[in-house]
């Protein structure tokens, strides 16, 4: 499929939200067919490093920087547990040095990144904290630890296994309550039945940055499947709750997952940014109204959202999903939110 023409190319992008992985080997010519449509994605794209991202920066938005997001890669070999996430920060401080040399072009990836941290550890974590500051070479900005969890294996596949609750653990928000001492934010990564947990995390901590993902990822399959529509308005009202925190940002992204059961997903052909657009919009539209475009930013979520659409189709589609919006409220979205949210020196 041709690529789409490039809606307002001028229009200055950061990318707040991508992932850098190398899973070659994982997936074998024995492997079993994927059970799952994560599997699936994950298939499509076994490794997503800078040749791959800077490709999708090159398809003709202008994009300026971006920020890394933790998804598990390239942990430490023989680490202590607590510390083996510090080796993604280097690995994502490699991307970024390579990127500043300018040999990639003049967009600088990795300008900022959000690391893993187990905030279980209390008093404990502080130590990684420091060495993630430390390795990412004044790039580091966050700490993002998911709580994702489902009682229906079938809604998160191979990512199940997380226990419930984790945002209202004492032990996690011990930990969770040395993020503002050393200046980091927290991105937040959960399901839309868990946004309560998210709104009294909020409320409990007013003094720390919180980025919500993925929009609070809406469900579409599993136990929740046919159900979307019918459960809009218990998200819609979870966001609207969230909203009144005014620590809270959100990133509008990640509706191409296949935890949402939209058709987009795996299509063939792929879907246009109009489809995606059309698709989208009443998450987008109210996740606005709620917080107020200078409180959110738009997202790509690569390579995850590649199995529903290509990095420029995505963008084609945020652009036309913010048609009516003045050129301060496009330069929040696409740009300005993500600068400041994530004090980006670009």
């Amino acid at each position: 499929m041709a690529q789409e023409t490039i809606l307002e190319p001028g229009l200055p992008i950061i990318d707040p939200h991508h992932h850098l992985w190398d899973m070659r080997g994982r997936f074998g010519p024995d492997s079993p067919p994927p059970r799952h449509g994560f599997e699936a994605l994950l298939r499509r794209s076994p490794h997503y490093l800078l040749d791959q991202l800077q490709a999708d920066l090159d398809a003709g938005h202008n994009v300026r920087a971006t920020v890394f997001v933790e998804c598990g890669a390239m942990y430490r070999a023989g680490a202590p547990t607590a510390l083996a996430p510090v080796g993604e920060t280097e690995f994502a401080n490699g991307v970024a040095a390579m990127s500043a040399s300018g040999l990639y072009g003049e967009v600088r990836a990795c300008v900022g990144m959000v690391g893993h941290a187990d905030l279980t550890l209390g008093d404990g974590v502080v130590p990684v904290l420091e060495a993630h500051l430390a390795a990412g070479g004044g790039r580091f900005r966050g700490v993002r630890q998911s709580a994702r969890h489902d009682p229906d294996p079938a809604v998160l596949g191979p990512l199940s296994g997380m226990p419930a609750g984790l945002y209202r653990s004492p032990d996690f928000r011990a930990g969770f309550s040395r993020l503002a001492g050393h200046g980091l934010s927290f991105d937040a990564w959960l399901l839309e039945p868990q946004l309560p947990d998210l709104i009294d995390l909020a409320s409990a901590f007013p003094e720390t940055t919180i980025i919500l993902d993925h929009v609070g990822t809406p469900l579409g399959i599993g136990a929740y499947a046919g159900q979307r529509q019918a459960r809009f308005g218990v998200w819609r009202d979870n966001i609207k709750a969230l909203a009144e925190r005014p620590n809270v940002v959100c990133k509008i992204g990640g509706l191409a997952m296949p935890f949402l059961g939209f058709p987009s997903f795996l299509a063939e052909p792929p879907a246009t940014s109009e489809m995606l657009a059309q698709e989208w919009r009443p998450y987008v539209e109210t996740t606005i109204e709620a917080f107020g475009a200078e409180r959110c930013m738009f997202e790509s979520n690569f390579p995850v959202d590649a199995g529903t659409c290509d990095y420029a189709t995505l963008w084609n589609a945020f652009k036309r999903l913010a048609t009516g919006a003045s050129a301060g409220e496009k330069a929040a979205l696409f740009h300005d939110t993500a600068r400041r949210t994530y004090r980006l020196d670009i």
